[in-house]
């Protein structure tokens, strides 16, 4: 089975700081990276670059471009 990976794809972060949260998908760099937003990074830089093999796909897919649905999803406040 293929991974979905795509731009709004909310994902399971499998390991470093964020292992066991969800993340969203903000960009895909390449078939090995994309951009994602997560709970742990809000200060400085939002978006960081993170290998897809790190990611497990949800079926959740959101709007990116309402960042009302980004902080639902990461429960940022």
């Amino acid at each position: 089975m293929a991974k979905i990976i795509e731009e709004g794809r909310v994902c399971v972060k499998l390991t470093g700081r964020d292992a066991g949260k969800q993340v969203v998908i903000t960009k895909v760099v390449n078939d090995k990276n994309v951009m994602i937003r997560s709970p742990e990074r809000q200060k400085g830089k939002k978006e960081r670059n993170c290998a897809v093999k790190q990611l497990e796909p949800t079926p959740h897919k959101i709007d990116i471009s309402k960042e009302k649905e980004i902080s639902k999803v990461l429960n940022i406040e």
